[in-house]
């Protein structure tokens, strides 16, 4: 019994000995890197383009977890914002966060905030929401605040289109990139993507959820489905109220 206890320790000592000075993050880097197939030497130098008011809803009416089990009526799936940036980290040299901001909402400055301490100040772009009315037909359900004028009731849904300020970015910091990843989906990007490879010959990573246009598809280099990396940037949460 004292042998194999003894046995046992060496085998131990051993085994901690050849682990010392391996970096394990090294090893999920590269694990995701092969399970998305963007290695390096394709697409070498990655800058991550993360479209939150696109990326935000990828997993909102989700009513299974990632091994198929159905989630309760009362949770649903949220972006964790640290899990995307440690995601991104994997494979991208940067990551750039696009979002907007209510003014008159403590919580939405709030977010913003945790953006800039998770992504970096200089790395998270934002500006002001615009708000559109929207009126309420009689059997349509919704959880907003409900506002009423002499046209009918109506909710205020925000709007922020960062459409412009991605595209100038894109082409003003190409010199520090070869590989873009854009997560997104929106088809106003196309123009974008298609300068990019013909014009400054960078390739395109595109990860999306949903239906996409096949001109699109068949544009960039690699897509990638966001329900592949559900697991990695997305956790369960209890929905609010209404």
């Amino acid at each position: 019994m004292g042998d194999l206890v003894n046995g046992c320790i060496i085998v131990r000592q051993i085994n901690e000995k050849n682990m010392e000075g391996i970096d394990l993050s090294d090893f999920k880097s590269q694990a995701i890197r092969g399970k998305l197939n963007i290695n390096a030497t394709t697409f070498g130098r990655v800058l991550s383009i993360i479209d939150f008011g696109n990326v935000n809803y990828w997993f909102e009416d989700d009513r299974m977890d990632i091994d198929g089990n159905d989630i309760g009526a009362d949770e649903k799936f949220s972006i964790s914002l640290k899990m995307l940036n440690d995601f991104l980290s994997c494979f991208s040299i940067k990551s750039r966060f696009y979002f907007g901001y209510d003014p008159n909402k403590n919580k939405s400055l709030g977010f913003i905030a945790v953006a800039e301490r998770i992504f970096g100040n200089r790395n998270v772009i934002t500006k002001p929401m615009q708000f559109v009315k929207h009126y309420i037909k009689n059997n349509e359900i919704t959880t907003r605040e409900i506002n009423q004028n002499r046209d009918g009731k109506y909710i205020l849904i925000p709007k922020c289109n960062f459409d412009v300020e991605i595209s100038i970015d894109s082409v003003r910091l190409a010199e520090n990139y070869d590989t873009i990843c854009l997560l997104s989906g929106d088809a106003d990007f196309m123009a974008l993507a298609q300068y990019l490879k013909s014009g400054l010959d960078k390739k395109v990573v595109l990860i999306k959820s949903g239906f996409i246009k096949s001109e699109f598809y068949n544009l960039v280099d690699l897509v990638i489905n966001a329900q592949d990396i559900k697991k990695y940037i997305a956790i369960k949460k209890q929905k609010s109220r209404p």
